[in-house]
């Protein structure tokens, strides 16, 4: 057998964003197949890992449309990772209210609901693929993220094919308002802390701004917080890395997610990249009106 393949398993809802995610890896370099029969894969692994041209990441499609053949996906997962391939499940969900309005606006029919209510389908979907979703590595909810911030938020996670395997931190920043990140590990609310919000000259920019970061941080509450915050993740994050975890988001919230949890989050970035970990940084809502 060749070298070992990083394999990247793209599942998910319908019109959460697969096949965008797809073209994604493809602009990455990765050697895409969707819907490839899931008893097949093994084979094609095969294939690919005795190919004259050397491939270093795959990323397969799957979803509710393979059928039958979706009940041998965790066997054909178990048979990769056997065979010396390092394999990760990326899982798309969305709300319902989301995924119903991009089905109205594309007029596309759900793959479980071709002459039914969209909804029923919808439903049915999240229940067949629930097993999925439970050993999924990273689930990404698509809900609040244009096809760009998607496509951003891959590159993030995957721009690097080789890069070094351990924990992986996501630092997320987000409204209250709009919703609690779906994919949160740890979250902190941190609207106790004074608002530049309601202070002039402030309310335009973001918590990226040295102006507005500086506003937030040189109060008691928000210097004492960050202590404590730093403290925590000094403690837990080598425990993480004891138990071999792949990856640890840490989601921190304000109301509209634009400027203290923003603060946060950049006052945090620095203090994790001490520890031996990948660190990514992703403001889910600070373009929001």
């Amino acid at each position: 057998m060749g070298a070992p393949i990083d394999f990247v398993v793209l599942t998910g809802l319908s019109g959460a964003g697969k096949s965008y995610a797809i073209k994604s890896f493809e602009d990455m370099g990765a050697f895409c197949v969707d819907n490839l029969p899931t008893t097949l894969i093994p084979t094609f692994a095969d294939l690919v890992a005795r190919a004259g041209q050397p491939v270093e990441r795959v990323a397969l499609g799957v979803d509710v449309r393979e059928g039958e053949y979706l009940t041998h996906l965790l066997g054909t997962l178990a048979e990769l990772r056997k065979r010396g391939h390092h394999v990760e499940v990326l899982f798309l969900e969305a709300s319902e209210e989301t995924l119903v309005r991009r089905y109205r606006e594309t007029r596309r029919r759900h793959p479980l609901a071709p002459e039914g209510n969209v909804l029923d389908g919808i439903r049915a979907e999240r229940k067949a693929l629930s097993h999925l979703r439970e050993v999924a590595d990273r689930i990404i909810d698509t809900s609040a993220l244009t096809v760009h911030q998607l496509k951003d938020l891959l590159l993030e996670h995957y721009g690097a094919p080789r890069r070094r395997r351990g924990l992986s931190v996501s630092l997320v920043s987000f409204g209250f308002k709009h919703g609690v990140p779906f994919d949160a590990d740890l979250v902190f609310d941190v609207r106790f802390l004074p608002n530049p919000h309601f202070v002039e000259g402030l309310r335009p920019l973001d918590g990226r701004d040295a102006r507005v970061r500086g506003f937030v941080m040189q109060h008691a509450d928000s210097k004492e917080l960050a202590r404590r915050l730093q403290d925590f993740l000094d403690f837990v994050l080598p425990a993480y890395q004891r138990e071999g975890k792949a990856y640890l988001t840490v989601a921190i919230g304000c109301t509209g997610g634009r400027h203290r949890s923003v603060a946060l989050v950049e006052e945090l970035r620095a203090a994790i990249e001490r520890h031996d970990v990948g660190v990514t940084v992703v403001h889910r809502d600070i373009d929001r009106e």
